[in-house]
């Protein structure tokens, strides 16, 4: 899908959530049956009624209106915008980008600002470089996509850390980074699934992960109904997304339950 530049305008697009009659530009899965939604632009903002206008200026800003000029949602570009260009890529980033310029170099991209989904490409973590954050936040529920109280970040020290919080509270640690793996989450080994890597330089630091085989559709998610973080595989022939793997795993996976220097055993009596 590409959008031209130039004010040029486009009705905004509807995504059925739930028995939410809110509208909202949005973007899912093609080819899968179920419709499963990846990235929410203006989560917090839902277009009440049927006249949301997305525009796409010659500054290099998106908007996303009413029938009043009202605005609802922007991005704009850090760069200098020359006729841009949005467009949907195949892998789920929707970017805006120079018409006649390196393809690769983006004005904007949706990549950047993740909902509750981290996809293949996404990076989950800093660029030092501009300041910003990518991080995942639960929706409230499944008919509302704003930010619920979950979310996954990367906590920025000595040793940077993987952490989930529950509102302000630091509710699950998947830890530090050792070389291998992060050391709170033993379910990231080696699988027939995923490769995952973390990158920490001066420039970026983040997590992000690949895939071994190219056939497989899998996304990992933040959810505020089970309080957990999930990674699930589309099977096609189910049709349907399996989950491969969550966390907390148990109890015992609550940051700090012990206190600093305490063991927890799930099988215990306490457990501490």
């Amino acid at each position: 899908m590409t959008f031209a530049s130039g004010l040029i305008m486009r009705k905004l697009l509807r995504i059925e959530i739930g028995s939410s009659r809110n509208r909202y530009l949005g973007i899912w899965y093609k080819n899968i049956p179920i419709q499963t939604v990846v990235w929410v632009a203006n989560r917090q903002n839902p277009v009440k009624d049927l006249s949301g206008i997305l525009s796409i200026h010659n500054s290099g800003a998106l908007v996303i209106s009413n029938g009043t000029d009202h605005v609802i949602w922007s991005a704009t570009s850090t760069r200098i915008a020359q006729d841009p260009l949005l467009q949907l890529l195949d892998s789920g980033n929707l970017v805006l980008r120079n018409r006649n310029g390196n393809s690769d170099i983006y004005l904007w991209q949706s990549f950047d600002y993740p909902p509750d989904t981290l996809l293949l490409g996404m990076k989950l973590g800093w660029d030092l470089r501009t300041n910003l954050s990518r991080e995942i936040s639960s929706w409230k529920s499944p008919d509302d996509p704003s930010p619920g109280e979950l979310s996954n970040s990367i906590e920025l020290n000595e040793y940077p850390q993987d952490v989930i919080f529950k509102g302000r509270r630091k509710y699950s640690r998947v830890g530090h980074w050792n070389g291998l793996r992060l050391t709170g989450a033993p379910e990231l080994k080696t699988n027939p699934v995923f490769d995952f890597k973390f990158i920490s330089n001066q420039d970026e630091v983040y997590y992000a992960y690949q895939l071994l085989d190219k056939a497989v559709i899998t996304r990992f998610i933040m959810n505020d109904t089970t309080s957990s973080s999930q990674r699930y595989v589309w099977v096609k022939s189910e049709n349907s997304w399996k989950l491969y793997a969550s966390a907390p795993r148990d109890y015992c996976d609550n940051y700090g339950l012990c206190g600093a220097n305490g063991i927890c055993v799930i099988t215990g009596s306490p457990v501490c």
